[in-house]
């Protein structure tokens, strides 16, 4: 208050005094007004106790997740998710470096299991392939001409019958593989020679199994003799055989289940290389969608196995997607469908839960979705 009165006093003197000038009492008004606003101020902390004042409507709440906007509070816990296929995305790349050859499929195309998917060149495969196998049959004639080794005789047939059914499997196999591609030239993939080749491999697989257990049987029976030079010699190059099928069949990668072809990041004639960065084809099992969610550790007590859920994604704001929890990871992880700030490598807060949806829905895998689990 007494800055108030030293105001005015000062600015009645320069009012009146013959060297007052219209400047100086614009100066003396304003810092008038200063003080009265600085008093103003401590009179309203003291009436207030020193705390903020409210506005009213603008008492602060907590932010919705995203995507509940106009969604009824019908819900206990939300959680970010992402859509999958049943059996995940499998991501298929090359164990060898190569040139691709072909690429038998298209994206959303349904393959079966075992179904080549890219082919690489395979002439160098072919080659060292054919050399194993007429070592072997040089071998085998070698034996064959030499006295058989006492004692030995059963193992040397039921070694002998195991080789020619592998061999019959990979022939089977190859067959399979020409029928199906013929096939998708046509249009067609269920034809006669699709369904025969399919039974030839099965036929062949079961064959070889039964040769498997006699040979097994054979060689466990006691006081059967270890092998001779020449016996060590055809295994050996039997063995070589079998090297180079193993090298023959990662020329062409195969599906590893039924299901969708997704994505295809190669063509006819690239060079390939190992990379699990970069796969060369994705697919998947989309007779289930799925959603896996992220759910926050302080809400881990309100989820449980078979609770609904409904699910909003941004590529439809105005539908919910029903269905239900199916699993419930054991334990806590970092999460992993983006950074929500620094992190450390010990961080663990989220619990990872996989929801079935119901029926048919147009979620893609790969969208980002808002999951809310219900009362």
């Amino acid at each position: 208050m007494r800055a108030v009165g030293k105001a005015m006093a000062a600015d009645q003197h320069l009012a009146g005094g013959a060297g007052g000038s219209a400047v100086a009492r614009k100066i003396a008004i304003g810092a008038g007004l200063l003080s009265l606003c600085l008093v103003g101020f401590i009179i309203a902390v003291m009436v207030t106790g020193g705390n903020p004042i409210q506005i009213s409507g603008s008492t602060p709440r907590a932010a919705e997740p995203s995507g509940a906007v106009g969604i009824s509070q019908n819900w206990i816990a939300a959680a970010p998710g992402r859509v999958e296929p049943k059996s995940g995305q499998i991501r298929l790349g090359t164990s060898l470096a190569g040139r691709v050859d072909a690429v038998p499929v298209a994206m959303n195309d349904k393959v079966a299991e075992g179904e080549v998917l890219i082919r690489l060149e395979d002439k160098e495969a072919r080659a060292r392939l054919a050399a194993a196998e007429a070592e072997a049959a040089r071998r085998k004639r070698e034996r064959d001409q030499a006295p058989a080794t006492s004692g030995r005789e059963n193992v040397s047939k039921a070694e002998d019958a195991v080789f020619t059914a592998e061999r019959a499997v990979m022939s089977a196999r190859f067959e399979l593989d020409d029928a199906i591609a013929a096939s998708r030239r046509s249009g067609n993939s269920q034809t006669s020679n699709v369904a025969n080749a399919r039974r030839r491999l099965s036929d062949a697989n079961e064959k070889l199994r039964q040769e498997q257990s006699a040979f097994a049987s054979a060689q466990n029976r006691s006081g059967v003799p270890a092998p001779g030079a020449i016996d060590a010699g055809l295994i050996a190059a039997r063995s070589d055989v079998t090297l180079a099928e193993a090298v023959m069949d990662k020329t062409r990668i195969r599906a590893p289940i039924a299901g969708t072809v997704l994505q295809i990041n190669s063509k006819a004639g690239e060079l390939v290389a190992p990379s699990p960065e970069f796969p060369l084809v994705v697919m998947g099992d989309m007779s289930v969608v799925r959603v896996r969610a992220e759910v926050d550790e302080a809400d881990v007590g309100k989820i449980r196995k078979d609770q609904r859920v409904f699910v909003k994604a941004n590529a439809h704001p105005n539908k919910e997607f029903e269905g239900k929890v199916v699993e419930l990871s054991p334990s806590l992880a970092m999460p992993r469908f983006g950074s929500r700030g620094p992190r450390r490598a010990s961080d663990v807060e989220v619990m990872e839960v996989v929801i079935d949806l119901d029926g048919s829905v147009p979620l893609l895998p790969g969208m980002r979705t808002d999951v809310f689990f219900r009362r």
